[in-house]
């Protein structure tokens, strides 16, 4: 697996049209209400100075613990948040399910993470794993992860229902991204 990089972009900054130009589709992504079935993702974006990123996009995707095979279908459960100007989220999404891969190997339950910022050309591709789930240590993805990186991925628990995971851009702790 490889990262993406993202090129920094000094001082300057292209204004609010980013936010402005997709606050509309923030309104319209639903809410999710809040029971045993969902769990609350919170968390900050930093530049690789530990600097907040104040207008960034996390879209958030689970797969479906319904699913009548077993088999956790994804696309099932989709948030779309926005950072405040302190580059904090919060997002309520549904709690994932182990979802196979086409030869049937199992993952640890996780959600696809997509990253939209100013500067970037296309968006970025991340995992979110849960450290409290014993699943992460047989999932394929995870361990082709180098393990000194594999951290960048895992959410910590805040209690029963509450993760917290940071996306740090750049640096020694960047959060890993997928090619694609």
């Amino acid at each position: 697996m490889t990262t993406a990089k993202l090129t920094p972009s000094g001082s300057q900054t292209v204004g609010p049209y980013f936010a402005i130009g997709l606050s509309y589709l923030i309104e319209r992504s639903g809410v999710v209400a809040a029971d045993a079935e969902t769990i609350e993702i919170r968390g900050r974006v930093l530049d690789r100075d530990g600097v907040p990123v104040p207008d960034a996009m996390l879209e958030f995707w689970t797969s479906n613990p319904r699913d009548a095979s077993g088999k956790g279908a994804f696309p099932y459960g989709f948030r779309r948040v926005c950072v405040d100007d302190n580059g904090n989220f919060c997002a309520l999404v549904n709690r994932p399910a182990p979802a196979p891969f086409s030869d049937g190997t199992m993952q640890s339950p996780h959600v696809l993470v997509l990253f939209f910022a100013r500067g970037l050309l296309r968006h970025l591709i991340s995992r979110l794993y849960f450290d409290d789930k014993p699943a992460n240590l047989s999932d394929p993805v995870l361990l082709g992860i180098p393990a000194e990186r594999r951290h960048t991925l895992i959410a910590k628990s805040e209690g029963a229902n509450s993760f917290r995971w940071d996306v740090i851009l750049q640096g020694p702790h960047e959060t890993v991204f997928f090619a694609w």
